[in-house]
C-alpha cells in the first residue's frame, strides 16, 4: 500500500484544515507532510496521525509542521514530540550539545525566536536553550 493511502486521512485533515504550504511527498519508504498553521490545526494532524499509527511504532512520516505566525515572546508552548522527550540545546543547531530535555506534553515559555526553526525555550524548572520549533504548539 502506497503511504499517501495509508495516510489519506491524516491527508485529508491537512488539506481541510488549510494548512500553508501543504507539502505531501513520498521518498525513501517515508511520507513527507511539510506546511505551517495554528497550534490547534498542528495538534489536531498529531492526533490524526498517532490514531492512525498508535505509539507512531511504523516510523513512515516525517511531518514538518510549523506553527510560527502569531506567537510572541512569553507565549506558553505544548511540547509535541512523537513519544519522547524534547532536547533543549546550548544553541539553535543539533551540532549544538544538549543542555536539557522538556518531557512530552510539558507546557514550556518562549524567550524568543532565532529563525523559524529554533526556538529559545524556557521549562518550569528554569532549564533555558533552544528546541526546533517544529516540536512545539502554540497554547491556545
Amino acid at each position: 500500500m502506497a503511504l499517501q493511502e495509508k495516510y489519506k486521512e491524516l491527508i485529508d485533515v491537512a488539506t481541510a484544515a488549510g494548512v500553508n504550504e501543504l507539502n505531501v511527498r513520498e521518498q525513501d519508504g517515508v511520507l513527507y507532510i511539510d506546511g505551517a498553521t495554528s497550534g490547534t490545526v498542528k495538534q489536531q494532524l498529531w492526533d490524526t496521525y498517532e490514531r492512525l499509527d498508535p505509539n507512531y511504532a511504523s516510523g513512515d512520516v516525517v511531518m514538518n509542521i510549523n506553527s510560527v505566525a502569531g506567537v510572541a515572546d512569553g507565549s506558553k508552548l505544548k511540547v509535541t514530540t512523537n513519544s519522547s522527550n524534547l532536547n533543549i540545546r546550548k544553541g539553535p543547531s543539533t551540532n549544538d550539545d544538549i543542555i536539557g530535555k522538556a518531557a512530552r506534553h510539558e507546557v514550556v515559555t518562549l524567550v524568543g525566536k532565532e529563525n523559524d526553526q529554533w526556538w529559545l525555550i524556557k521549562t518550569d524548572q528554569g532549564e533555558q536553550g533552544y528546541s526546533f520549533t517544529q516540536y512545539l504548539t502554540p497554547v491556545e
